[in-house]
Formats: C-alpha cells, structure tokens, sequence
C-alpha cells in the first residue's frame, strides 16, 4: 500500500513549536551557565596555583630526594639579591661520592636545593652565602630533616685584608 505524502503528515499538536522554542532556550541557559562554572573554576584554580612572590631558583643536585630552601637577608632583615649559596658534600659508602653545588638568590633573597642525599658523609653540610663584603653559613643535616627551610643572616667579614 502506497500513501501520500499528505498522508504521511501528521497534524501539528497545538503548542508544540511554542514548546520546543522553550525546551531550545532553556538547554542553551543551561549549556552557557555550566561553560561559565567550568571558565570560572579554572581562572580560580590557576590563580591558587600561581606563585604570590617571584619564581624562586632552583638548583637540583640530582643525589637524592632531599630539599632546602634558604632565605638570605642582611642583619637588618631585608632579603640580599644576588647572593652566591655553595654547599660541597661526600655521600655514598665512605663518602666516596661529592657534589658542589653553587646557586643565587632571587630579589626575595631565596634559593632552593633539590636531589639532596638523605645521608650524607659528616653531617650537617654547611650552606655558606656572600654577597660583597657580607657571609653567612646555614648547617643542614638530610638525615634529620629532609625537607626543610632556613634562613642566613649575612653579616660583615671579619678577616680584614693584609697590609
């Protein structure tokens, strides 16, 4: 059996396009709130994961899974830009391995050391700073405290040069 095409219509349902034109605004509503949550979400996220201050350097030793983050500030308590921070170290069986490491500091005055050993070859190693004519030494023992912070407090030289 063959039908018309007019028989295949079916009647319109009175209402149904109003209907439809309502169900369209109230899913693109939805669509355009929940892109908005995620955008937001995101901005949010990225804000909490940014840094306050600026980037701090980084120097990694690549001996261990070990860290120290120094602070380096003169005695009046304002952070040294440009301070050089040297740590030598023996680790391994009998000391047998050595690493130096040398690293600056940020505008902030800090500095972290990654990849320390977590034992070390006649602990505390000894972190020494300087900057012009001031010097500071920070002491750190791995096996203690493997991650940690401290600060220097550069102060003047006090070996006066021959004359």
């Amino acid at each position: 059996m063959k039908y018309s095409r007019e028989q295949l219509k079916t009647p319109p349902i009175p209402g149904d396009s109003q209907m439809m034109t309502r169900m369209l605004r109230i899913v693109r509503w939805f669509f355009l709130a929940a892109i908005f949550g995620v955008a937001q979400s995101m901005s949010l996220a990225r804000a909490a994961a940014a840094p306050a201050g600026e980037k701090v350097p980084t120097m990694d030793g690549g001996a261990g899974s070990c860290s120290l983050e120094l602070t380096v500030n003169r005695q009046d308590g304002k952070p040294v830009y440009a301070a050089i921070i040297k740590v030598h170290m023996a680790y391994g069986f009998g000391g047998i391995r050595r690493l130096d490491l040398e690293a600056g500091t940020n505008s902030e005055g800090k500095v972290k050391f990654t990849g320390l050993p977590p034992r070390v070859h006649r602990p505390p190693l000894e972190f020494h700073a300087s900057k012009d004519d001031l010097e500071g030494v920070a002491t750190y023992d791995p096996a203690a405290e493997c991650e940690a912070k401290h600060d220097i407090a550069l102060r003047k030289n006090k070996t006066e040069p021959a004359q």
